[in-house]
């Protein structure tokens, strides 16, 4: 049978990170697939819950979780309720998350017979994951998402200088309509930790076996991101889907009962490759 257990993981700042872990029953202690979602993402955001449950049902237990300050909150978990929150988020405060869930999963006391996790993160949480596997050794697999190859592509650099005088650059939410608050700490962040944040210098020296996975109709995030990643790391596995765009065909909400056949073709690849 497969069920989902529901966990509050402290994170950065004091806040707390809802989080969940799907599984079989029949397979108490499969390996931990962790999930890192992206910027305005969140972990029950379009088919994530069916994608953490097509991964139980072939052996995998799957734990997905809210960045600490994406937005979210316990009791608004889909929507962006706390935009102070949002605006506040840096990289460094995600890596502190993601360690934090790596903890709490290898801790030993909430989930049980867990040394190391596979790691999957998508679009800027792909570029989250990808330093945090060079610097986590705990991390044995990866697979990104989509994965961004530098944080300044997720804005317009032209924005950059008014940004820094103005100390906010506001971005509208297609989704939401709303115009979402990002604080120039962003862009100190990456000043101050220059060779932490550089995301290829990053992926040049993971170690740990690494699957890139990149849509071709991806408008958000193009191909070449992915190709920029691979060329930093040629030891990495590259496989393009035909037709999947920036979250592989599924929206938000997400209503049908199957997974759209791009993200089933991203499921089944990743499934594969922590197999191997």
């Amino acid at each position: 049978m497969i069920v989902k257990q529901h966990y509050t993981i402290p994170g950065a700042k004091g806040r707390g990170m809802t989080a969940d872990i799907t599984y079989d029953t029949l397979h108490p202690y499969a390996p931990l697939v962790i999930f890192a979602h992206g910027i305005r993402g969140f972990k029950d955001w379009g088919a994530h819950n069916l994608v953490a449950r097509y991964f139980a049902e072939n052996g995998f237990r799957f734990l997905k979780f809210n960045f600490s300050h994406n937005g979210t909150t316990a009791d608004n978990p889909t929507e962006f309720a706390d935009l102070i929150a949002f605006s506040d988020n840096t990289f460094t405060i995600e890596l502190e998350d993601l360690k934090s869930v790596i903890d709490f999963a290898c801790g030993g006391s909430a989930i049980p017979r867990v040394n190391s996790v596979y790691l999957i993160g998508h679009s800027m949480g792909g570029g989250i994951g990808i330093i945090k596997t060079a610097e986590d050794k705990r991390i044995t697999k990866l697979v990104t998402m989509a994965a961004i190859s530098s944080f300044h592509n997720l804005w317009p650099k032209q924005a950059e200088q008014q940004w820094r005088l103005q100390g906010v650059m506001y971005m509208k939410n297609s989704r939401t309509g709303q115009n979402m608050p990002y604080k120039s700490s962003l862009l100190k962040d990456l000043d101050d930790n220059v060779a932490r944040l550089d995301i290829p210098l990053k992926a040049a020296a993971i170690k740990q076996p690494w699957l890139i996975i990149h849509g071709d109709a991806d408008t958000s995030v193009p191909l070449s991101h992915a190709e920029q990643l691979h060329a930093a790391q040629p030891g990495a596995e590259f496989l393009v889907i035909p037709g999947a765009d920036h979250t592989f065909n599924a929206t938000q909400p997400y209503e049908l009962p199957e997974l759209p056949a791009q993200l089933l073709a991203f499921c089944n690849a990743a499934i594969s490759f922590f197999n191997k």
